[in-house]
């Protein structure tokens, strides 16, 4: 998700402001469900916004249970919500009930069995899928489902443990095109100026990037990588700029390609959207904010949304604790493709700009980076620690290992997890196995526990022994463990040490053939630390 790049603070503001009035609550479900299909057929008008669905949910279970939830959010007071008509299992009544945000039905479920349920309703989405108007006035419905908001529109077991392929069969009038998940498989006109578009998506997916984008677009069919076609749909008064500023994602994803691993989905569709987020993706559905089709900082935003494909989406986190196998690969991914295209004098200078966000955000956030506090507050997960933090412990990860054992690692975990579910410990696994290293200490220190270093560095040269006394203090609670490079510099000639510390003072002797003027502590930016 793109919370980083335009304007992290605006967006923030918003998302919190949404749901000071009803915070989301989120824990790993417990109602058994194993969900294997989604088939929605959704119908729109430009009457009003109820929308009118049937879904399909094929089922089967993790434990045995007697009775089968599904999450989908009732009509509230004020009118929004979703009213359940009718519950059949292969063809045949079933008895259900409505709460606040669950649908229950009457069954039994057992692991090694699948149930199908057909579920019908109607009403007006409350949130989740989000019906608007446009910069330009234009009429749209967009998923905006992220974290567990698609249950405000769609039955489903809202958890992105739980991943599912999906068909879409929306039917709307036939000026709009419609974009979704997965592979165009129909589009037909019906009576009543209507049209009908099926779109099938055969990877499974997470419910919170399983979307439906209807609008008036214009298309841009603008090539294929590596087989993949890559299409950009943005509102037809920002075609030529649209099209041009989102030319960009070709390189994009033939860079990630080579890095990673094959592209995960059948697509790579970057929309021009009306949401919440200033990115969401979306398995090859990515949505971009209004103003994104003149923005100088686009290229950044798509490397950050199109490498979510791979982490985040192909490969999610089993939790919300672990966003930052999300939010943070996400981050480190987008810095190191402008690292390759710009130099690293770029990434040095992303990484410092990085650096001061997560001390900020330290100073009044006790958390760590696997934040099990927020269950109640997902939109809190959307901080520095998952994205910035996240990022620079991959940073260190690279340093620590070298780059060659740091992709072999990136790509094995990728490639171990892919279309499924990992968490944090499931990484340091997959590294420790490929580096033959003991990743314990790092992990839990970076990414289990608050803060960062803050180091003091006092230092005297003394000219008869022709060596620098250097004096290290850690002045934080917990202490760490990392190599800290300090650069010696005279004007002409620089020497550069590496000292490891783990003390709360490290004091070393290092030799000097002339004296310093002045000294850099890591000159290369490869810490995340502050500075006394």
């Amino acid at each position: 998700m793109a919370f980083l790049f335009i304007s992290i603070r605006k967006f923030f503001v918003t998302v919190v402001a949404l749901f000071l009035v009803s915070s989301l609550f989120a824990q790993m479900p417990t109602n058994g469900l194993d969900v294997k299909h989604y088939t929605f057929n959704i119908s729109l008008n430009d009457s009003n916004n109820i929308i009118e669905g049937e879904a399909q949910i094929t089922t089967g279970f993790l434990k045995s249970v007697n009775e089968i939830t599904f999450d989908l959010a009732n009509k509230n007071r004020e009118g929004k919500g979703m009213v359940v008509t009718s519950v059949t299992r292969n063809g045949a009544a079933e008895k259900f009930e409505q709460d606040n945000q669950l649908l229950i039905i009457e069954d039994k479920g057992k692991p090694g069995k699948e149930n199908v349920y057909s579920i019908s309703y109607e009403g007006i989405p409350a949130d989740g899928l989000i019906i608007s108007n446009n910069k330009y006035g234009a009429r749209t419905f967009f998923g905006d489902n992220w974290p567990n908001r698609a249950h405000n529109w769609i039955p489903c077991n809202d958890h992105l443990s739980d991943k599912a392929t999906v068909d879409f069969f929306v039917t709307a009038p036939d000026h709009y095109q419609i974009v979704a998940n997965g592979k165009k498989i129909e589009e037909t006109n019906l009576p009543g100026h209507l049209k009908l578009t099926h779109w099938k998506e055969e990877v499974p997916l997470p419910t919170k990037i399983m979307v439906i984008g209807v609008t008036d677009f214009a298309v841009n069919n603008i090539g294929n990588v590596d087989c993949i076609p890559v299409s950009s749909w943005v509102y037809p008064p920002d075609r030529d700029s649209g099209f041009a500023h989102y030319e960009v994602a070709k390189n994009i994803l033939r860079w990630y390609i080579n890095h990673i691993g094959p592209y995960p989905f059948e697509k790579l569709a970057n929309v021009q959207s009306t949401t919440i987020f200033g990115g969401m993706e979306n398995a090859g559905c990515i949505f971009y904010y209004e103003k994104s089709v003149n923005s100088k900082g686009i290229e950044s935003l798509m490397a950050h949304e199109i490498a979510h494909q791979w982490f985040g989406d192909n490969v999610t986190e089993k939790d919300w604790p672990h966003l930052w196998l999300s939010e943070g690969f996400a981050t480190y991914m987008t810095d190191l493709y402008l690292e390759s295209k710009y130099g690293e004098d770029s990434l040095k200078n992303l990484l410092r700009t990085q650096r001061r966000q997560v001390v900020a955000y330290s100073i009044n956030h006790k958390t760590p980076v696997v934040d099990t506090s927020e269950s109640k507050h997902l939109m809190a997960l959307l901080n520095d620690n998952s994205y910035q933090k996240g990022a620079w412990v991959l940073h260190m990860l690279r340093r620590k290992l070298g780059d060659s054992l740091f992709w072999k690692g990136i790509r094995t975990y990728y490639k171990t997890y892919a279309g499924s579910n990992a968490n944090t410990t499931d990484l340091e696994k997959i590294f420790e196995k490929v580096s033959h290293e003991n990743l314990q200490t790092f992990f839990k220190q970076w990414l289990f526990t608050a803060g960062q270093p803050a180091i003091k560095v006092d230092w005297n040269y003394g000219a008869s022994k022709k060596s620098v006394s250097l004096k290290i203090e850690q002045t934080q609670t917990n202490l760490f463990e990392f190599p800290l490079q300090v650069s010696f510099s005279d004007g002409n000639k620089t020497v550069t040490k590496t000292i490891n510390v783990k003390n709360k003072l490290t004091q070393q002797s290092v030799s000097l053939p002339f004296k310093p003027r002045q000294t850099i502590v890591d000159p290369n930016v490869d810490l995340l630390f502050s500075q006394q």
